[in-house]
């Protein structure tokens, strides 16, 4: 039982070698906040609305003959677009990486605690053994 305590001992050492020492800075707490709002249906209708709001304002100016501000094929859109995805993917990985170190940690807990839980019923195992052989013997 003690090789399995040296095991996720060692474990323990390579995966999380400085990130328990390492809190939560205030920089991780932003890109998981930015990660939730990310990844929310409110986000993705409230974008969806500008996007057709910004298209149906420039198709409509070009309509009416006025010179629109972003006409077909939208250039200004697409680099906005390409920009907030070119910040926003890093940030969900940062937030996934903590979340990925979390879990392993919650991971290993686990382990921990199914370890020290079959080495007591192991015990309990042996006890009632003993008991059993005692009941036998007073036969």
């Amino acid at each position: 039982m003690e090789k399995f305590y040296s095991i996720i001992a060692l474990i323990k050492s390579i995966l999380f070698s400085g990130l328990n020492k390492v809190k939560n800075l205030d920089g991780d707490l932003i890109a998981d906040k930015v990660t939730s709002a990310l990844g929310s249906w409110r986000f993705i209708i409230i974008q969806s609305v500008i996007l057709a709001c910004w298209i149906s304002l420039n198709v409509y100016l070009v309509s009416i003959h006025i010179k629109a501000f972003d006409p077909y094929p939208f250039i200004l859109l697409n680099l906005m677009l390409s920009f907030q995805a070119a910040f926003t993917g890093p940030v969900v990985l940062m937030s996934q990486n903590r979340h990925s170190i979390r879990d392993s940690k919650a991971v290993l807990a686990d382990l921990e605690c199914d370890i020290r839980a079959e080495k007591d019923l192991k015990e309990i195992k042996s006890t009632l053994q003993e008991i059993q052989k005692m009941i036998v013997d007073l036969s």
